[in-house]
Formats: structure tokens, C-alpha cells, sequence
């Protein structure tokens, strides 16, 4: 008799298969994506302010020169005068205040720049720079000056604009804002630039939307590295961020030395003399033979000459060259004997000393000069233009009344934990150090989450009630 068939062989249970895995790529990219495009919308506005006001600033330099030709050029002539003498000029033009600091005329057609401190009328924090003839001891002009550049009235009002908006210390947490963000959009847009598809990142033939994400990826990517330089070098002198920076060069033994002014003599028969004030710190008969002493040492034009602080100081020359090859030499002159007593070489300076010194001038624009002006606004004018493309990209994202349709939320539960982990803790460092970067982030995180959970409630009470 035939034997039927086993019930159990037709029924038996099929194997599952397993769920496929997805690439590390496909998990990251919607996070970075949700990152990039919130941190766009929300911290733009203050890029494109720390944009616009850097191109101008970045322009200043030879507008500068065009607008005060009077005061810092004049004819060459066959032979100069004694810096003395042309200091006694200043102070006879303009008694007022203390003289800070000299700086001889570097070239043979510049002005020297006798600058005083205490000017009524002056910001403290700003010097008023009196411009002499250094053929014919002349006075030219004068000017309120700021910084160690030297800048004049128009470069400081846009320093100043691009600082802090005028608005004082409060004012700088918009710019470190800016560039605390900054490296942070630009390392996103990389990351999902180069994670599309090869045939989706042309900008010919296409239109609408694709061509402004196009053009706004194009751009990014070749803006990106010199993004990244400015907020790093931005981040140095910041009120925050640069505190900590500081304090982590000084436990690695990189931050940058000091001269010592100490004498420990008594130079007292020196204050006042052939100033006309008594005020002055030093005499003006003393300059030259300071000069000398430093020129000794090699120390090369341009040079700035500071009078000593008090009885037991010394004179301090110093090179202020922040082009490139950089002159930061500096010596210390005892005015009693017209002999250096300490030397600081730019040579000797620690890496990080050197690597903070070329990094500012270069976000300044005075490392490469004409060249290096150049390159900052063509990156303040890609910024520009990016913010410009995103905002765009934005209006043409949403859908009838849906303006803007932000990135889905959620991305990050997708994300392994042994990625997530040390993700978090990376950005847990980077916030304790750049905080204006970990705090609105915190916040971001923590409305995000809120946003979300109330809409999950409202989807579910929904559901209930239909």
C-alpha cells in the first residue's frame, strides 16, 4: 500500500532571510545631510555678515593707500633726517599725549609714524599716528591708528565692522559663531558631495533645482579647504575658543615668547628730555642710537621703536614685517648704555607659535599681499554665493505650502552604536573647546528631539481619535 506523503515535508517552516545591512554611507548621509542643511539655514545669516564685511575688509588695504596718499607718502629725497629730530617735529605739531612708539619711515618714499598714546579725544585703545617728512621733518598728518598692521581709520572702522559690528565684546560672539560653524558646513557639503553619484553632481544641461545644487556643490568644493583655514585661524583670537586654544599651546610649551625689557637700572635723568612735554617715557635724542644698536643685531626695515615703560626698562625695537618672509625680530636696548640686553629671534619661536603668527596674517591679508587680498574676497564672494544657492535650494525644496521642507528627522537611531559613541564624544570635545559650536548644538539636539516627540504624540492621539 502506498505510503503518503509526510504532512510535515510541504509545511515545513522556509528559512528568513536575514535583513540587509546597510553601508556605513547610507547610515551617515542622512545624518550629515539634516546636520549641513539646519546648521545652513539657521547660522547663514552670520557667515553671510562675517562674508560681506571680510570682502570689504579685505579691500582696505589699497584703499587705505589711496585715501591717505598725503599722510603716507612723500617725494625721495638724497638723505634722511635723524630720527630724533624728526620726532621732536611730532611733538612740537602735537604736544599732547606720550610717545608710544616710532616707526621709521621704511622706505624712501614712506612717512615715519610717530604715535602717541593718551590723545584727548583718542580711543584709548588707539593711537594717534603723526606723519613726518623724514627729509625735511615735515608733519603731514595725522591719524588715529590701530594694531600692530597699522591700520588707519578706514581699515579699523571695517575691522571693526567684521569683528564685532561695533557692538563691542558682545559683539564678537556673532563672528566666532561664524567660524566656529563654518568648518562644520564646509566638511558636510564634502562629505555629501563626494558621496553622490558622479552623474549627479554636473551643472551643464540641467536646470531648476539640480543646477543650483549643482553649482552650489561645485563651488563648496573648491572653497572648502580655504573655508576650513579661515575658521580655524578665525577660532585663534576669538573670545572663547581662542582662550582655550591659548591655554593648550601654553601647556604644550608652544606659546609664542616674550622679550624682557628689564634693566634693572635707573634711567630716570632721561624721562621728558627734548620732548617739550615732560611726559615722554624717553628722549628723543636717545632714538638714534637705539636704531643703531638694533640695526646692528639686523634688524631690518620696517622696525617699530618703543620708549621704556618705566626707569627700569629698556628700549624695545622691533621688526613688524607680516609679509611674507616675516620680520618679527625684536631686541631690547638699554638707554643707559646703548647696548642690547635680551634678543627674541621669529626663528626660535616654537612651531605653533609660528604656524598661530602666519595663520592670522594670512586671514588678515597681509602674509602674501596683493595676492593673498585677492584670494580672501574671491572666498568671501564663493561664500556669498553659496548662501545665496542654499537659500534658494531651500524655497525650491518645499512643496505647495510646505515652504522649505526640512531633512526628516530620526537619521541618527539608524546609525551603529559603535559609530555613534565615539561621534558623540567627539563632538562633546569639540564643544568643551569651541563652545559657541557645542552649545548651539546642544540646543539644536535638544529642540530637535522635543520637536519630534510632539509630533509623534500628536500622530498618535490622531490615530487614537480616528
Amino acid at each position: 500500500m502506498p505510503t503518503a506523503p509526510s504532512p510535515t515535508t510541504d509545511a515545513s517552516p522556509q528559512a528568513v532571510a536575514p535583513a540587509p545591512t546597510r553601508s556605513v554611507r547610507s547610515v551617515l548621509r542622512p545624518l550629515i545631510l539634516r546636520l549641513h542643511f539646519y546648521a545652513g539655514v539657521l547660522v547663514a545669516p552670520f557667515l553671510l555678515v562675517a562674508a560681506t564685511t571680510g570682502l570689504l575688509y579685505a579691500a582696505s588695504f589699497q584703499a587705505e593707500e589711496i585715501l591717505y596718499a598725503h599722510e603716507l607718502t612723500v617725494p625721495a629725497g638724497d638723505h634722511k633726517l635723524p630720527l630724533s629730530e624728526q620726532v621732536a617735529a611730532a611733538r612740537t605739531a602735537h604736544p599732547e599725549g606720550t610717545v608710544s612708539a616710532v616707526r621709521p619711515s621704511p622706505e624712501a618714499d614712506a612717512t615715519t609714524r610717530v604715535l602717541l598714546s593718551g590723545v584727548p579725544g583718542v580711543d584709548p585703545d588707539h593711537t594717534l599716528a603723526v606723519f613726518v617728512d623724514p627729509y625735511t621733518a615735515k608733519v603731514r598728518g595725522s591719524l588715529e591708528q590701530y594694531g600692530s598692521t597699522g591700520a588707519l581709520p578706514l581699515r579699523t572702522w571695517l575691522d571693526g565692522l567684521h569683528g564685532n559690528l561695533h557692538l563691542g565684546e558682545s559683539g564678537r560672539l556673532y563672528s566666532e559663531l561664524a567660524a566656529s560653524w563654518l568648518w562644520v558646513i564646509a566638511g558636510g557639503g564634502l562629505a555629501l558631495w563626494f558621496g553622490r553619484r558622479r552623474a549627479q553632481r554636473k551643472v551643464r544641461g540641467t536646470s531648476g533645482r539640480r543646477r543650483t545644487l549643482g553649482l552650489h556643490g561645485t563651488v563648496g568644493v573648491w572653497a572648502a579647504v580655504g573655508f576650513v583655514f579661515l575658521s580655524a585661524t578665525g577660532l585663534t583670537w576669538s573670545t572663547y575658543a581662542g582662550a582655550n586654544i591659548d591655554t593648550l599651546r601654553t601647556s604644550l610649551h608652544q606659546a609664542t615668547p616674550s622679550l624682557s625689557a628689564a634693566t634693572g637700572g635707573d634711567h630716570g635723568s632721561h624721562n621728558g628730555s627734548g620732548t617739550g612735554t615732560g611726559k615722554d617715557a624717553a628722549a628723543p635724542r636717545d632714538l638714534d642710537t637705539i636704531l643703531a644698536a638694533a640695526r646692528a643685531k639686523g634688524l631690518g626695515d620696517p622696525v617699530e621703536v618703543v620708549p621704556p615703560a618705566d626707569a627700569s626698562s629698556a628700549y624695545v625695537v622691533k621688526q613688524i614685517q607680516r609679509s611674507w618672509p616675516e620680520k618679527q625680530d625684536a631686541v631690547a636696548v638699554d638707554p643707559a648704555s646703548g647696548e642690547v640686553v635680551d634678543e627674541l629671534r621669529f626663528a626660535d619661536y616654537p612651531l605653533l607659535a609660528k604656524l598661530t603668527r602666519w595663520g592670522i596674517d594670512a586671514h588678515t591679508g597681509t602674509l602674501f599681499g596683493l595676492v593673498n587680498q585677492i584670494a580672501l574676497m574671491a572666498l568671501a564672494l564663493s561664500l556669498i554665493l553659496l548662501i545665496v544657492w542654499g537659500y534658494r535650494m531651500w524655497w525650491l525644496r518645499g512643496r505647495a505650502s510646505a515652504f522649505g521642507r526640512p531633512i526628516p528627522r530620526g537619521a541618527w537611531q539608524h546609525v551603529p552604536p559603535q559609530i555613534l559613541v565615539p561621534a558623540l564624544a567627539t563632538v562633546a570635545v569639540l564643544g568643551y573647546f569651541v563652545p559657541l559650536l557645542g552649545i548651539p548644538l546642544a540646543v539644536f539636539v535638544a529642540a530637535d528631539v522635543l520637536l519630534g516627540e510632539i509630533a509623534h504624540r500628536r500622530a498618535g492621539a490622531s490615530a487614537t481619535a480616528g
